[in-house]
C-alpha cells in the first residue's frame, strides 16, 4: 500500500527544503527523498565548500601582492590538508542537521534513489510514496563528456574532497568551475592548465573584463588554452595524458589529475520521467510559466532541476517560493529573474547583473556607458591589485541601470547594489546621491555612473 502524502519532494537542497517547509507549515503531509547526503549541492558539494577554499586562495594572493608594500617574510603557502579539514568543519555537520530539522518539523525523510512509477507515485528502495503533488528539486550533475578515457576524470565534487593536491592539474572547460578551481589550485602551488573549446573563458561575463582577468591568470601562472578540444585521456607511467586538438594541431598535456569542469546538467536521468508522463525538451523539463510540468499537472520543479532561471542558489530559493505558492493556492505565481547577480569567485572575483553590452546594443535602447580599467583607484591600489574595473550601462531616457559588470576587490559584494537597483527600478541618480561609507568599494559606485 503506497504511503500517502500531499507533497513528495525529490531532493534536499535549497529549493527542496524551501518548498517542503512552506507546504508543511500549511499543514500538508510532506516527504523528501535523496540518494546523497541531505543538504544539496550548495551546502555540501558546491558554493559553500568552494568559498572556503577560495578564502585561502584570496589570503595567499593578498599576502603576495603586499610583499614590499608593508609585508615581508617568507613565501605564504596553503597547507592543503589543514584547509580541507577546515572545509569539512562546515560540510560534515550539514546532513545530520538537515535530517534533524526535517524530523523536528514533521517532514518524513527517505534515503535512496527516487524513481517515478506513475503520474503521482515515486518509488524509493522498494517503497512507494504517492503525493497529490511531486516536486523535482534534484540539482545537477556533470554532463557526459563523450570522450575516450572519461573514466579517468574526477568531478568538482571529488576535487573538493582531495586530501592531497597533485602537482600537475588539467581542467576541462572554461566556465565557473574551471576558473575558480584553477585559481584555488594555482594559489596552492599546483601547475594548472585549462583547456577550453571556445574562444574565451567565462562566456556569461563581459568579454573585456574577462580579458583583464586573463592577465591575472597569466600573472599567477595559469596556462589557458582556448579553442582546444579534448579528444582522449590516457593513463601513462607518470600519470595521465590528455590528448587535444587545437587549430588542426594535435597536442599532449601531462597531468597528475584531470578535472571535469565542462558543464553540468539536471540530474533527471535516474527518475524514469516517462512513467510519470513528464516530458523533456533537449534534456530539460518542459515546464509552463508556473514551474509546472506541461504534460503532468501534478509535477512541479525548482532550481537546477527546473532550469528555468540561472543555475544559482538564490534562484532555487526563489523558485521554491513560487512553486509552493502555486501548489498551495493554485497557479498564480511566476518566477521573476530580473536583476539576478552572478559571480565567479576567481582571484579577484568577476561579477555581472542585468544586460550585457551586446544585448543593450541589440535592444535599440538609447544608453550611456561608463567603462574603465581602474587599477589606480584607491580600492585597488591600497591592496596592490592591478585587476580592477567596470562597465555600466544606463538607459538615457529612464536613467535606470541596464547592466553592470565588475571585476576586482569586493566586486562580489558591490554587484548586489546594482542588482537591487535593477530589481527595484532605482535610477543612476538614486545611486549617485546615496551616501555610502568611505573608503569602501561601494563608495566607488558613484564614479562608475
Amino acid at each position: 500500500m503506497p504511503q500517502q502524502y500531499d507533497l513528495v519532494v525529490i531532493g534536499t537542497g535549497t529549493g527542496a527544503t524551501g518548498a517542503a517547509s512552506r507546504c508543511r507549515a500549511a499543514g500538508w503531509r510532506v516527504a523528501v527523498i535523496d540518494y546523497l547526503p541531505f543538504g544539496g549541492t550548495c551546502a555540501l558539494r558546491g558554493c559553500d565548500p568552494k568559498k572556503v577554499l577560495v578564502g585561502a586562495a584570496e589570503a595567499i594572493d593578498h599576502a603576495r601582492r603586499m610583499q614590499g608594500h608593508g609585508l615581508s617574510g617568507g613565501e605564504p603557502a596553503i597547507a592543503w590538508s589543514d584547509l580541507m579539514r577546515f572545509k569539512r568543519s562546515f560540510t560534515e555537520p550539514v546532513a545530520a542537521m538537515k535530517e534533524k530539522s526535517f524530523a523536528k518539523h514533521g517532514i518524513d525523510a527517505y534515503h535512496g534513489h527516487a524513481k517515478f512509477c506513475g503520474p503521482r507515485s515515486v518509488e524509493v528502495d522498494g517503497e512507494v510514496l504517492e503525493g497529490r503533488f511531486v516536486l523535482i528539486a534534484v540539482g545537477s550533475v556533470p554532463m557526459h563528456l563523450g570522450i575516450a578515457g572519461e573514466e579517468h576524470v574526477i568531478t568538482s565534487t571529488d576535487f573538493l574532497e582531495l586530501d592531497r593536491l597533485p602537482k600537475r592539474i588539467v581542467l576541462l572547460g572554461g566556465g565557473f568551475i574551471a576558473a575558480e578551481f584553477a585559481n584555488i589550485a594555482a594559489q596552492a602551488g599546483a601547475q594548472v592548465t585549462v583547456l577550453e573549446q571556445m574562444d574565451r573563458m567565462l562566456a556569461p561575463f563581459d568579454p573585456d573584463l574577462v580579458g583583464w582577468l586573463m592577465e591575472k591568470f597569466i600573472e599567477v601562472g595559469i596556462d589557458v588554452r582556448l579553442q582546444t578540444r579534448v579528444t582522449a585521456i590516457e593513463t601513462s607511467s607518470d600519470g595521465l595524458t590528455v590528448r587535444a586538438s587545437s587549430n588542426g594541431k594535435h597536442e599532449l598535456f601531462k597531468a597528475d589529475l584531470v578535472v571535469h569542469a565542462a558543464g553540468r546538467v539536471p540530474d533527471l536521468e535516474p527518475l524514469d520521467l516517462a512513467r510519470a508522463g513528464v516530458t523533456t525538451v533537449k534534456g530539460r523539463l518542459a515546464l509552463n510559466e508556473f514551474l509546472q510540468s506541461v504534460s503532468n499537472p501534478a509535477v512541479y520543479a525548482v532550481g537546477d532541476g527546473a532550469s528555468s532561471g540561472p543555475a544559482l542558489t538564490p534562484v532555487s530559493s526563489h523558485d521554491a517560493k513560487v512553486a509552493a505558492a502555486n501548489m498551495l493556492e493554485g497557479n498564480h505565481a511566476m518566477p521573476d529573474y530580473l536583476g539576478v547577480p552572478s559571480v565567479a569567485f576567481t582571484t579577484p572575483p568577476i561579477a555581472s547583473v542585468g544586460m550585457s553590452e551586446q544585448q543593450v546594443r541589440e535592444s535599440g535602447v538609447k544608453f550611456r556607458m561608463q567603462s574603465e580599467k581602474a587599477s589606480s583607484w584607491f580600492t585597488a591600489k591600497r591592496v596592490a591589485e592591478m585587476t580592477y574595473g567596470f562597465k555600466v550601462m544606463v538607459d538615457e531616457e529612464t536613467d535606470r541601470i541596464l547592466g553592470a559588470h565588475l571585476i576586482g576587490p569586493h566586486c562580489d559584494e558591490v554587484i548586489n547594489i546594482f542588482a537591487l537597483a535593477i530589481r527595484k527600478g532605482l535610477t543612476a541618480e538614486d545611486l549617485k546621491t546615496t551616501m555610502f561609507a568611505y573608503p569602501t568599494a561601494t563608495s566607488d559606485i558613484g564614479y562608475m555612473l
